[in-house]
């Protein structure tokens, strides 16, 4: 398997990071050198990680050996964590460069806590990081309303006989199939996106016909009592159908396609240069 690897910039300060298994892996020694300053954050990591292991911590655990160029220009394989385990390995940095970043993790945790004693918070909270992202409160309406079907349909299939993460993906597919004529990966390549969420960069059509897909899905399942993948894999396409045939039928009335390579917010952004 090909790793795409790319340079992250902290402070002004390179860190070395690789794509492998889908997520971004960082260098830990780059991250050692930025928060401590450190003459030899080689020799500062093999000091720390020796100290980690000692005290039993799983925090090592979390490292892999991946391979990262270096100044030579050649590539080495280097100790590289995820983004969970580099705020781990950061939570057992003792040095005032990394105490806002602890900070931080404080804070994220505390609301954590506070959004499962009061799940109103997290919707208010998703809702102001949309709009300052930008998009209008007509769009964050559906895509809060959306994001509120797709967790129905996810307990459906959770309660139904969906176990693993491929089970979702490929119940997920068979919905996108039926609704648009593609899956999600191949929607993805459509709008020229690679590990962003496909949704966040739909418009107000590609919400609404994947809510009625999703939404349609779940009567059904409700309805007919479905259990077991291969049931819910037929509904999935049933319920997806239904929303593909309304969409084809608009196409039709509009002679436009509704899926397209458009992103929200830069469509949104072209129409006010136009203005």
């Amino acid at each position: 398997m090909q790793l795409e690897t790319k340079i992250a910039i902290f402070k002004g300060k390179k860190i070395r990071k690789v794509l492998h298994q889908n997520e971004w892996w960082f260098s830990v020694v780059d991250v050692c050198g930025v928060l401590t300053d450190s003459v030899d954050a080689g020799a500062y990591w093999r000091k720390l990680k020796q100290r980690l292991s000692e005290e039993g911590s799983e925090v090592v655990t979390f490292c892999h050996g991946l391979k990262l160029e270096a100044s030579d220009g050649k590539k080495y394989e280097t100790d590289c964590a995820n983004t969970e385990g580099i705020l781990r390995i950061i939570q057992s940095i003792p040095s005032p460069k990394a105490e806002p970043l602890k900070r931080w993790l404080a804070k994220t945790g505390y609301e954590r806590i506070q959004e499962i004693e009061d799940p109103e918070l997290s919707t208010k909270r998703t809702r102001m990081l949309y709009k300052l992202k930008g998009y209008s409160d007509d769009w964050i309406e559906k895509r809060m309303r959306g994001i509120a079907i797709r967790a129905e349909l996810t307990d459906e299939w959770q309660n139904r006989g969906a176990k693993e993460e491929k089970d979702y993906e490929i119940l997920t597919a068979e919905i996108s199939k039926a609704t648009f004529g593609i899956t999600p990966s191949q929607y993805k390549e459509v709008k020229g996106l690679k590990r962003e969420n496909l949704r966040d960069h739909m418009d107000d059509f590609e919400l609404i016909f994947t809510m009625l897909g999703e939404r349609s899905t779940t009567e059904i399942h409700r309805n007919e009592n479905s259990q077991g993948i291969k049931k819910l894999k037929a509904d999935a396409n049933a319920g997806g159908s239904i929303a593909g045939n309304a969409r084809k039928a608009l196409e039709k009335r509009l002679k436009r396609p509704i899926v397209s390579g458009n992103n929200y917010l830069t469509e949104k952004e072209s129409q006010k240069k136009i203005k």
